[in-house]
Parts: C-alpha cells; sequence; structure tokens
C-alpha cells in the first residue's frame, strides 16, 4: 500500500543533518506499517523495538544516557546488530518508556550517525501528562488516514490520479462519474489502512464496518485504560456528539448538545485527552482574516471533526445502500459527511493551519480558511451541484482575498477572483496553495 509519507521520509534519510524523528499519529493509522516497510525498502538491516509492556528495555534506558551502553543493549535484546550506517532503528510505542524519549537528546548531540525513526499513539497524552521531552532535538510527522488520492491508489486508480495530479480537468471532466462513485466508496470506507487493505482484498462493506467497528472500540478500550477514571465518561460523551453537532446547519461545537446544563471547564480535559490522542481535529473561528491566524483566534468557539470520514459513517451506521443512491449520499447529514471529508484532506497538506470565519451577526461562514504563511484562502464547501455561495460573496466583498476557492459536484473552473474544484479532486488544493 502506498503511502505519500514514504517521501517526506526519504528526504529525512538523505538529509546529513537529521535529527531523531517521530511519528504522531492516531491507533491504526499505519505507523508501524510505514516504519517497517520504509526500513525494509531503504536500509539494509532493520531494529525494531516496541517500548509496551517491555520491562527489559524500561530497564536499559532507565540506567542512564550514555550511548555505547543502549546500543550493546539494544543488540543484545534484538539479537541484531545495529551500524549507523545502514540499520534504521525503530522505537514504538515509546512513551511507555519516558527514559527512552529523553535519550533522543543524547542521540542527537553525541550520537547523530544513528537513524532513528519512533511512533507512540498516545504520544501527546503522554507529554501533557509530564513526560520529559527533547525540545529542539527531534523531528515530527504527522500521519493520518489515507487520503482520497492514497485510496484511489490502493484500489489500482493510478490512471485515473494520474490525470489530476496533471490538473488535467479536462479529460479528468470526461471520467467524472467514476470520480465520484470513488468518492462515495470513500465516505464508506474511509482511509483506515486495515479498511483499505481488506476492501480491496474481499471486496466486502459488510467486513469494512466489523473492522470500523472493532477500530472504534480499540479506540474505547483505549480511554478506559489510559484516560484519568473520571474523565472517561466525557470523552465518550464528546464523541458520540460529534455526529449530531457536524448534523447542524451550523457546526459550531455546542457542549450543551452532550447534555444539557453542561459547561466548557468540565470537558476541556476530555476535548485535550480526544486531540492529544489524535482521534479528533479542532479548528476555531477566526474574527478577523489576517496573518498570522494564529493571532486572531477565538478560543471559545471552534468545531470538531473526528479523524476519519469512514469511522464517521460508522457511528452513524451508514448503510451500505447509499452507494448505490447517486449524489444522495453527499446530501446527508446537511453536508456533514462532505465538511469532514475535506477536513481529512487539509489535514494531509503539511504547512498549512486550518481556522474557520463567520461574521459577527452569523449570517455569513466559511468553512475554512486556510493560512499558509503567505496568503489566507477561503474554502467554501458544498455537498452538491448548487454552487450558491452567499458566504463567500459576503467574505470576498469585505476582505478581497487573491483567491477563493469553492468546492462542489462540479467540473473545474476557473474564474476571475474563484476557482470551482471538483470534490474529487480536493487534493489538488495544494498546488493551488
Amino acid at each position: 500500500m502506498y503511502r505519500s509519507a514514504l517521501e517526506f521520509l526519504k528526504k529525512w534519510k538523505d538529509n546529513k543533518n537529521r535529527k531523531p524523528l517521530i511519528i504522531r499519529g492516531a491507533r491504526q493509522v499505519g505507523k508501524t506499517w510505514l516504519m517497517k516497510f520504509f526500513g525494509k525498502t531503504y536500509y539494509k538491516n532493520v531494529v525494531y523495538v516496541n517500548f509496551d509492556n517491555n520491562k527489559q528495555m524500561k530497564e536499559l534506558f532507565y540506567k542512564d544516557f550514555r550511548i555505547e551502553r543502549i546500543i550493546t543493549g539494544i543488540e543484545l535484546y534484538s539479537k541484531n546488530k545495529v551500524n549507523s550506517d545502514n540499520t534504521l532503528l525503530i522505537f514504538d510505542e515509546i512513551q511507555e518508556v519516558p527514559e527512552a524519549l529523553a535519550s533522543l537528546k543524547y542521540f542527537n548531540e553525541n550520537s547523530p550517525e544513528y537513524n532513528i525513526i519512533c511512533a507512540g499513539s498516545l504520544l501527546g497524552v503522554a507529554l501533557h501528562s509530564g513526560t520529559s521531552f527533547p525540545v529542539g532535538k527531534v523531528e515530527f510527522f504527522d500521519l493520518f488516514p489515507l487520503s482520497f488520492f492514497e485510496f484511489m491508489k490502493a484500489l489500482g486508480k493510478d490512471r485515473f490520479l494520474e490525470l489530476i495530479n496533471k490538473s488535467d480537468f479536462e479529460m479528468a471532466n470526461t471520467f467524472r462519474e467514476e470520480y465520484i462513485e470513488l468518492l462515495r466508496y470513500y465516505y464508506y470506507i474511509g482511509g483506515m489502512p486495515e479498511a483499505v487493505k481488506d476492501y480491496k482484498e474481499y471486496g466486502d462493506f459488510e467486513r469494512v464496518r466489523e473492522i470500523q467497528e472493532r477500530i472504534l472500540l480499540s479506540y474505547e478500550q483505549d480511554f478506559s485504560k489510559h484516560a484519568p477514571s473520571e474523565v472517561v465518561p466525557r470523552i465518550r460523551m464528546i464523541l458520540n456528539s460529534i455526529p449530531s453537532q457536524l448534523s447542524k446547519e451550523n457546526k459550531k461545537f455546542i457542549y450543551g448538545q452532550i447534555r444539557e446544563g453542561t459547561r466548557a471547564k468540565d470537558y476541556e480535559t476530555a476535548l485535550l485527552w480526544l486531540a492529544d490522542c489524535g482521534i479528533i481535529h479542532k479548528i476555531h473561528r477566526i474574527t478577523t482574516p489576517l496573518i498570522p491566524l494564529k493571532a486572531f483566534e477565538d478560543i471559545k468557539a471552534f468545531k470538531i471533526y473526528i479523524l476519519d470520514v469512514g469511522l464517521l459513517s460508522c457511528m452513524v451506521k451508514l448503510d451500505q445502500s447509499v452507494l448505490i443512491e447517486g449524489n444522495e449520499l453527499f446530501r446527508r447529514f446537511k453536508g456533514a459527511l462532505t465538511e469532514q471529508y475535506v477536513m481529512q484532506q487539509l489535514k494531509t497538506i503539511k504547512g498549512i493551519n486550518t481556522y474557520y470565519w463567520t461574521n459577527n451577526r452569523g449570517s455569513a461562514e466559511i468553512d475554512f480558511l486556510i493560512d499558509n504563511g503567505k496568503n489566507i484562502i477561503p474554502l467554501e464547501v458544498k455537498a452538491e451541484v448548487n454552487l450558491k455561495a452567499k458566504s463567500l460573496k459576503v467574505y470576498y466583498e469585505k476582505f478581497k482575498p487573491g483567491i477563493s476557492i469553492r468546492t462542489a459536484m462540479t467540473k473545474y473552473k476557473k474564474e476571475d477572483w474563484l476557482i470551482n474544484l471538483p470534490l474529487w479532486a480536493i487534493g489538488n488544493i495544494e498546488k493551488i496553495l
């Protein structure tokens, strides 16, 4: 299964000034597979260490941070020689041994020749609980579920993907129905690697649902195992409220929709826990669209999305019959699935920050504002072919952005100030940015 993250990892390997790399991401997005596949493909030797319930490794890193001693211990444990010039060292679930995380500082300062990649599903949670961290001594990469483009590639649709990557929309529009069908499948299957792999092998939507239910259950088990006991019920309530929050016309997160009388401070820890696990994405409202957007965010107003559109489809028990119902699927839940899908694709683009905008009266809203450090690009999401964009027009007349983007079930079209980008080509927005 191809992951675009491999391109980043190859550049990291070739960088003479590389630092130990930490891959962040929710459980079951493919971190372990990616590290092992990268090592097997680009290194002569791979040494894999999983720190989960690993007493020997905990004792090894607990004593001191002398690199020579640590390497010797890893070699004895793995029964494998660690050569700095041709071996990839993989530290999995590194948050389970805080001393191993702290050791990365000494690897970077005293033995930078070693190639080290780490991963941890609950790394963000561990850091907020007081784990020491080698600030400035490591690099980060965030891994998410398969994007729609990666999904197409996984299903063997390389030629269709090639047309989009070349921006050959004249030819791509000829096969518009094929792209829309693939998009319907993606809404249902999503991008969790196990679900995509199983569908490719068996073509069975019921099996896909069972896998998604299993993944959601594993998240529930993580809550019970790792989160403070008093916070666990609130974590579950937030997660269960996401479908109804996204089905509103105004998708701003409302605490009262979780339970009547709920106060924000009662759920702040639960929200932080879900975000640190990578299970949710939280984007804030912007009052004034000026660079940097971070300086103008309204911390009290935000929207929440789950990490994968397929998991959202599973949570709302979307029936597989929608796959043959034409474009009705994209209209479900007032476009909630479509907005979730777009947000999921934006998260895979490095170097951007995402927010949303509403005017003070709340009568106009831009679904996403994208800050790439140079420009602010408004992005309006339409679930259907309807191209009425009152809010986008209000925003344009007020702030005069250099370019605006509307994504819908339409053909590609570039106008003076507006680009109409098909939903199935939203991954191409990176080139526009």
